[in-house]
């Protein structure tokens, strides 16, 4: 492809993607109507629109951006309407609340309130339970963090660490044999776990997430020193591969993350390299398999979304930084390279948006869509304005 092509491409690529974020933002209450706020979608959705105000000049998307984040932290800070509690689930006051309002975490946002005490585990239903997810957070955090690095407020990335504390502080425990372990789900208190297991990647995801914290603002309270060599011990490298696309996804969304942070001043770890060995693994897995010739009815667009958003983190030029070794890595995964055009064609079709595995999924399939036709903002990490923070 020449360097005209390429350009028309990433230029229709960037309007489809502001008109599914103009569909979303008022579908969901964000321009008008009802707000429907779900964590994880929002979090996308403010990245996607930093990231078209950094591409376009228009201002109107920070605008935008600002509007969800305050829209996320009155809904999902704050208890349901069909719950007997009311008020910030931090159990602050209203005042108090307004000013640290992710100082409890904040909701999911799913469709049913979560499991009382003493109802019964349902696997099935438990995944359309309320309550909060440790990966959901850290989504957030990130979102925040990069609204502060993308209007030099403090406010934001302050707001981001408050929430990093609370997680850290509920999500991580010590069980007898003294290894930190996570919880998978917590209350939408935070006061028990309502599924106890521990995700694959969710120290991955505190490491790099709070680091980055951290890089943000040097000296900022509350400091997480204690959480990031909690994360530490608990990532295990040789565990972190998985055919799943979504988490794929993650690993090499998180290499280029890194990469990033060593490129901002934080020391060599290795972990990109190990994080893209894991992401091969996966790959050569998840290429071997039928998925992407199935019809769109058995596929799960936001999973394979989130692998494309990855594989569009390999494209990133950062990589030329790196070291010998990892660009080598780089080069072995290019192969894997088309996966990324396969999926986003097959869910631009609109046949395929038609059918139950997308229309259910709505907003998260068309915001991780988004995210794909026009990466910069979720992927690119802005460089820090010192001046403006302290």
């Amino acid at each position: 492809m020449d360097q005209r092509s390429d350009s028309a491409r990433r230029v229709a690529a960037r309007l489809e993607s502001i008109e599914v974020m103009d569909r979303f933002a008022a579908r969901t209450g964000l321009t008008a109507g009802e707000p429907q706020r779900y964590l994880w979608t929002d979090a996308y959705a403010v990245c996607n629109w930093l990231g078209l105000a950094r591409c376009t000049g228009d201002q109107s998307y920070v605008e935008l951006a600002l509007r969800l984040v305050d829209q996320v932290h009155h809904v999902l800070g704050r208890h349901r309407s069909d719950d007997r509690r009311s008020g910030w689930i931090s159990g602050l006051a209203a005042d108090d609340g307004e000013a640290r309002p992710t100082a409890g975490g904040l909701r999911i946002g799913k469709a049913h309130r979560e499991r009382r005490p003493d109802e019964p585990l349902d696997e099935q239903l438990e995944w359309d339970c309320d309550g909060q997810y440790f990966h959901y957070l850290t989504k957030w955090m990130y979102a925040l963090d990069l609204l502060t690095r993308h209007t030099g407020q403090p406010l934001f990335s302050e707001w981001a660490r408050e929430l990093a504390q609370a997680a850290h502080r509920a999500f991580v425990y010590t069980p007898r044999d003294g290894a930190k372990r996570m919880y998978w789900k917590l209350s939408v208190d935070l006061s028990r776990p309502l599924v106890a297991s521990m995700g694959q990647h969710d120290p991955l995801d505190g490491l790099v997430t709070y680091t980055q914290l951290q890089m943000t603002s040097p000296g900022g309270k509350p400091d997480l020193g204690t959480a990031i060599r909690d994360f530490a011990a608990m990532v295990d490298a040789a565990h972190m591969a998985t055919g799943d696309p979504l988490g794929i996804g993650g690993l090499l969304f998180d290499a280029y993350r890194v990469l990033q942070l060593e490129c901002e001043g934080t020391p060599a770890s290795g972990l990109p390299e190990e994080l893209l060995r894991a992401a091969e693994v996966g790959l050569r897995h998840y290429a071997a398999q039928a998925d992407l010739q199935q019809p769109a009815i058995h596929r799960l667009a936001f999973r394979e979304l989130g692998l494309a958003i990855g594989l569009a983190a390999l494209e990133r030029e950062e990589w030329s930084s790196a070291s010998l070794v990892v660009r080598s890595r780089i080069e072995r995964l290019a192969q894997y390279a088309p996966l990324r055009a396969a999926i986003e064609s097959f869910w631009l079709h609109p046949a395929h948006r038609e059918v139950a595995s997308w229309t259910n999924h709505r907003n998260i399939n068309e915001v991780m869509l988004a995210t794909s036709l026009e990466p910069t903002g979720f992927l690119d990490i802005p460089p820090m304005r010192p001046a403006e923070l302290h």
